[in-house]
């Protein structure tokens, strides 16, 4: 049986969690390998902002409308078609979670592996295994430990910003926004796939739906928890990056994945280095604490519309998805195999946001085909707001599939191997007798 339990601070506390992870502390760095003006590449999470705000203003208006746990799953289902609905909780088990999961976990041991002496995939297992047991153990210590670590991140977070922003020797900005180089970058290629880099940094940003069945009033709960901390997370991205590129050369960060402990480095000398590596550390145990809150109740809800899948979908008398917990973590334990960093990001960051742009474009359909349906949130702006995420989206994943085309095609595959499993899935319950997936 599904409880309650999360309050505005707690599902604000899971929701800037899964946006805060290793995309701002890795991504800027691939970044400065096509552009060269530090004002496109801060306008770049100006605009991820934007864009994030305006998919969780869609989100937040179908998760009023559809509390119930599963997120993609829920409403694009609702909205198109049961099939649909599967291949949004597909791709949200195996790439939205499992990925990120597996790369945050593998990152996690390299910088732990920084400070004190430990072999850093030893250390990725067992920070994963206390992880999923903390999750294990009821609703109520999971909660708890999310909030604590969350706090913990956002003061780490604060205080380096902090140091970046007064850093006494600052490294030129070269090219601001209003600068002509900066503007005709903003408008290249490479200027949209970086934009898929920064799409996957604010991966996160939809985690409410993933959990609405267990937030308390989520009719006013979710659209504040999504606004408030889609506000917050993108202002920290943008003096994050502001801070890097203050201290470190643009040279140096291009084709870099360590810029933040770079950066760390530059203003403290090499102890600042290894200290940064702790913040890291401690941000990314957030990161995948809350990613594995979502991935569960993914995993349980998609797990109930298959016959054979069902077992994962049971939840203890406590209300915790055990079993789903222990499968996704079974699955991150294989993807902790992954070796290209730049290639699973690209891979992820189009997959998402194909479902993203899917869901916001239901939303819109489902002010028209299900209009009396009651809506105790109305997304604002509507329909300037979903235009604006749909249009960006669709430039941002048109660029990609031509400049990335096997990062693109790798994603454009996954939903196609879905599609397979649903189809056989409803063949075998047909052949039984039984109510096919819905």
């Amino acid at each position: 049986m599904t409880q309650r339990h999360f309050g505005f601070p707690g599902a604000t506390s899971v929701l800037v969690a899964n946006m805060v992870g290793t995309g701002v502390f890795t991504s800027l760095g691939f970044q400065a390998l096509d552009l060269h003006t530090g004002g496109a590449l801060l306008s770049l999470w100006i605009v991820g902002g934007i864009v994030a705000l305006c998919g969780a203003i869609a989100y937040a208006e179908l998760g009023a409308l559809l509390p119930r746990s599963g997120g993609e799953y829920v409403y694009l289902g609702q909205a198109w078609h049961p099939v649909a609905g599967f291949l949004g909780g597909w791709v949200s088990m195996t790439v939205g979670f499992a990925a990120p999961i597996a790369l945050s976990s593998m990152a996690f041991g390299r910088y732990l592996s920084a400070i004190v002496p430990v072999d850093a995939r030893m250390a990725s297992l067992a920070m994963l295994g206390v992880v999923v047991a903390v999750h294990l153990a009821g609703l109520h210590a999971a909660k708890r430990f999310q909030v604590a670590i969350t706090g913990t991140q956002l003061c780490l977070v604060a205080a380096f910003v902090v140091a970046g922003v007064t850093y006494g020797r600052p490294v030129p900005l070269e090219s601001g926004l209003g600068d002509g180089r900066a503007l005709q970058e903003m408008f290249s290629a490479p200027y949209a796939v970086s934009l898929v880099y920064v799409s996957f940094a604010f991966t996160g940003w939809n985690a409410a739906g993933y959990i609405a069945g267990e937030i308390v009033n989520p009719e006013r709960t979710i659209p504040r928890a999504v606004v408030a901390s889609t506000l917050v997370v993108t202002a920290l991205y943008l003096l994050l990056n502001f801070a890097f590129l203050r201290t470190v050369p643009l040279a140096e960060l291009a084709g870099k994945v360590e810029v933040g402990a770079l950066s760390a480095r530059a203003m403290f000398g090499a102890w600042g280095g290894q200290a940064m590596s702790g913040i890291i550390a401690a941000v990314l145990l957030a990161s995948i604490s809350s990613m594995v809150i979502g991935s569960s109740r993914v995993t349980q809800a998609v797990a109930e519309s298959l016959p054979q899948w069902r077992i994962l979908g049971v939840r203890g008398t406590d209300g915790v998805p055990r079993n789903a917990i222990i499968a996704q973590g079974l699955l991150i334990l294989v993807l902790l195999l992954t070796n290209s960093f730049e290639a699973v990001m690209l891979y992820a960051g189009f997959t998402l946001n194909l479902m993203s742009l899917l869901t916001v474009l239901g939303m819109m359909r489902l002010r028209r085909t299900a209009a009396m349906m009651p809506r105790p949130y109305h997304a604002w702006g509507y329909p300037l707001s979903p235009l604006v995420y749909v249009a960006l989206s669709v430039w941002t994943l048109g660029t990609l599939l031509l400049q990335r085309p096997g990062a693109s095609l790798a994603g454009l595959a996954t939903v196609a191997v879905g599609y397979g499993i649903w189809l056989l899935g409803n063949r075998r319950a047909a052949s039984r007798g039984s109510h096919p997936a819905r």
